[in-house]
């Protein structure tokens, strides 16, 4: 308890941001006057106080974070916050159980963006701003908001952060304090945030669309306010500025910041990951959209590539909008896209998976065993950007990888002895552990996971919430050594 208290103070404070940041929808409710405007008030009222009292309960506690604390407190945050954001949806639609409700918000605020909602045209307007308002806070991480504002509270953040960030390299800092790192990465991810507003609205989108489907897009998250997702558009122009901000939000954050900083595009170019990720979705687009053509599932090329390239880009960034179902184009064009979303997008991005910098290494750890092979006594350092990667860093990655497959498996077998085939079994947690949404068969695009019983959809849960805290964040806190002082 000693270690917990602590830790349950700043849990209360982040209990009443939420609380503030669940006035947002209820202001939208408000405005539009849908008829979800007194499950705002509760749902407000509720968290506030919860918060308020977490917080006064152990308000003699308070202290400096230490490095454990900051792991339990984001493993806290992101099992927590989920169920307090079921209650809008919860109080409004009485029918929905609290399983269905959970999987919901955590598939939002984990940007996987699978969804056990149908009929979303017909929910009210601040139900679905609510969804994806989620998507957009979970997307640069609600633990990192609060790194922004916990040291003005007396709260320092840095072991937070650390925690909260996704990839293998965490220690790299873009400014001297951690907070002022977490504004300017809040600050570039909400221009870019505007901009991707004006571009749908400019494509032909309403205002409300627009900003809800950009809080989406730069989440990577995938949820909609229409079934058809974007084929209710058909627009070519909107499914365009689509994928460039989809791209946009695959490339690590931090890049963004020192590129807005400097006010040059060259920190783009010094990125090796984001070339490789560039470079492997671009050649993916044109790849299977050659696939199709050849298989004649479209008449021409454009008409493929355009096809092609969004549900590719949608996919392989984790996103998850889709403008066809591309479940019944030849199995190898699906099975390729649910490859690429394991690794595509960056550290430090919004998207899930591995990682392209894992991958990269993974990769040249690989060939620099292969070249030991041959010569057995020479130094072979494994490099990236020309700096030499510390062999721990190597080491991380391979326990990461170990664990990631392990995971999959696990589930995977669970979903099938549950009584799922296994096409759908192994497509669903793919897609949930990577944070991407729809897979095949029976959770593809065209259906939803309501499909699923309560077992199965627990375990797609726990999958989305490995997942966004990349296996390790969570899984730590489970371990005997975590709780010795």
């Amino acid at each position: 308890m000693v270690r917990v208290l602590p830790v349950l103070n700043v849990l209360g404070v982040v209990l009443m941001i939420f609380a503030i940041a669940m006035a947002v929808p209820a202001a939208v409710s408000f405005f539009m006057e849908d008829a979800a405007q007194h499950a705002y008030d509760e749902a407000v009222l509720m968290t506030l106080a919860a918060g308020l009292g977490i917080w006064a309960a152990t308000r003699h506690d308070r202290r400096e974070l230490q490095s454990r604390d900051g792991f339990l407190l984001v493993a806290l945050v992101w099992t927590v916050l989920p169920a307090f954001a079921t209650l809008p949806l919860m109080i409004f639609l009485p029918q929905l159980s609290f399983t269905d409700a959970y999987f919901e918000t955590v598939s939002g605020l984990t940007t996987t963006g699978a969804t056990v909602f149908s009929g979303l045209d017909a929910l009210p307007p601040s139900i679905n701003f609510w969804r994806m308002f989620l998507v957009w806070l979970g997307g640069m991480g609600v633990v990192v908001l609060a790194v922004a504002i916990l040291p003005l509270l007396g709260v320092g953040g840095s072991q937070i952060f650390r925690a909260e960030t996704p990839g293998p390299m965490k220690d790299a800092k873009l400014t001297p304090r951690i907070a002022e790192t977490a504004k300017g990465l809040w600050a570039v991810y909400a221009l870019i945030t505007l901009a991707c507003i004006v571009g749908l609205k400019v494509a032909g989108m309403s205002w409300f669309d627009a900003v809800v489907h950009a809080f989406s897009t730069m989440g990577l998250g995938g949820f909609s306010t229409h079934d058809e997702s974007f084929g209710f558009w058909n627009s070519p122009a909107i499914e365009a500025v689509t994928i460039l901000f989809m791209l946009v939000a695959g490339i690590n954050f931090g890049t963004h910041f020192v590129a807005f900083r400097r006010r040059r595009f060259v920190p783009y170019i010094a990125d090796p990951e984001a070339r490789w990720f560039l470079a492997v979705v671009i050649f993916s687009c044109f790849g299977i959209a050659w696939f199709l053509l050849g298989n004649q599932v479209y008449a021409d090329f454009w008409t493929a590539l355009r096809f092609a390239s969004f549900n590719v880009v949608s996919i392989a960034t984790t996103t998850g909008f889709a403008n066809t179902d591309y479940y019944q184009w030849p199995i190898f064009a699906p099975v390729w896209m649910l490859f690429l979303c394991c690794f595509a997008t960056c550290s430090g991005s919004t998207g899930g998976g591995i990682k392209m910098v894992r991958a990269v290494i993974m990769v040249k750890q690989a060939l620099r065993e292969l070249k030991r092979i041959v010569h057995p006594r020479a130094y072979i350092p494994v490099k990236l950007a020309g700096e030499v990667v510390e062999n721990n860093i190597v080491f991380a990655v391979l326990a990461f990888m170990l664990v990631y497959g392990g995971t999959i498996i696990a589930l995977t077998m669970l979903l099938a002895a549950s009584g799922l085939d296994i096409l759908t079994a192994f497509s669903a947690i793919i897609v949930c552990v990577n944070n991407t949404g729809p897979g095949l068969a029976q959770v593809g695009p065209a259906t939803t996971y309501a499909v699923l019983n309560d077992l199965q959809t627990w375990l797609c849960t726990m999958a989305m919430l490995l997942g966004r805290l990349e296996l390790m964040t969570l899984l730590v806190v489970f371990t005997p050594g975590f709780w010795r002082q």
